[in-house]
């Protein structure tokens, strides 16, 4: 097997449950639990899917095709991938909630009586989100293993965007940086097999998706699986900035979506550059000046990018920019 190659297969358990094996570089390495992983040095794990892993009633949904004779070819505002995505944004709401209390009430305690009635609800935020850089920059891993249960995922609004700028473009080669539990990675999938259902001219491209946490690219893994989308999907378990390496992604790529940690935005961008095509679109969301240089480095033309802020959000406070690639491939 060629250095740097992957296999992987995937097994049912008697109890459920499933194990990964994965032959990466010569050495096989399974994952069993969502706990029992974590990411060390260059070797990345692709994760990918079978239909026999998930019941058979959530497979049957799954498998059911797309009207092929409506005018209507959307499969995320009605049809079993609607209903799925309905029922992540509500887990993902109330798995979140609690997270945000906190982050609010431990920033409370720290802003001066005499101040609260000057500050307002964004001010919370826009401390929230330095508080999360500045974890990132004093460690990652640590930083998002205490987040492994939450999605931290795009709002409804924020995926209905992502799945027309992919049909817009008629991307086929998708990268996105942070793929959590998977939500976003449904809307820019289902894109692709739209394409590829309205288009008929077969292969309908792949999303490469990135996620440091273990636990979170298995439970992004059965998401797709339940939307029917796995086969369209691979998950790289690992440090972005080496598992999106040059020599890990073949094909010219037609878009990509960070939404990882916020200081690596730039660094990611850089890797993955040599591959963007010319018109290629770069969507940042929650990309933040004080984060690395991203903002600065999109916003600059002489960097071969044409960038305009995105209103999405905009009450928290998060900072999303879409990115046009100007610049011709060398």
């Amino acid at each position: 097997m060629p250095a740097g190659s992957s296999i992987s297969t995937c097994s049912p358990n008697h109890n459920g449950s499933s194990r990964h094996h994965i032959l990466t570089r010569g050495r096989e390495l399974n994952i069993h639990s969502q706990r029992d992983t974590r990411y060390c040095g260059p070797v990345h794990l692709i994760l990918k899917s079978e239909p026999d892993l998930f019941s058979k009633q959530a497979s049957k949904q799954a498998a059911l095709p797309f009207p092929q004779t409506s005018k209507n070819m959307d499969s995320i505002s009605t049809g079993p991938i609607a209903s799925l995505l309905e029922k992540l944004h509500q887990e993902a709401e109330a798995a979140d909630k609690p997270l945000m209390e906190r982050y609010l009430t431990e920033l409370m305690k720290d802003t001066k009586e005499t101040d609260m009635d000057q500050a307002e609800e964004t001010d919370f935020y826009k401390a929230a989100i330095d508080k999360m850089i500045q974890s990132e920059t004093k460690d990652l891993g640590a930083a998002y293993s205490e987040l492994a249960g939450n999605f931290l995922s795009v709002s409804p609004q924020f995926g209905r965007f992502l799945y027309a700028c992919a049909r817009a473009a008629r991307a086929r080669h998708i990268v996105e940086f942070g793929s959590s539990m998977g939500v976003s990675t449904i809307y820019l999938a289902a894109a692709l097999r739209d394409n590829n259902n309205n288009s008929g001219t077969g292969g309908a491209g792949v999303v490469i998706g990135t996620e440091l946490e273990p636990s979170k690219a298995a439970r992004a893994m059965t998401n797709l699986s339940a939307a029917g989308l796995a086969d369209l999907v691979q998950i790289r378990v690992g440090d972005a900035r080496e598992t999106l390496a040059a020599e890990n992604v073949e094909d010219e790529i037609d878009m990509v979506l960070l939404d990882g940690a916020f200081t690596l935005y730039l660094d990611v961008l850089k890797v993955i550059e040599p591959r963007l095509r010319p018109g290629a679109l770069v969507i940042g969301e929650n990309c933040f000046r004080q984060a690395g240089g991203y903002v600065d480095y999109v916003n600059d033309p002489s960097n071969g990018y044409l960038s305009v802020p995105l209103p999405f959000d905009a009450a928290t406070h998060r900072g999303n920019l879409l990115s046009v690639r100007t610049a011709k491939r060398e």
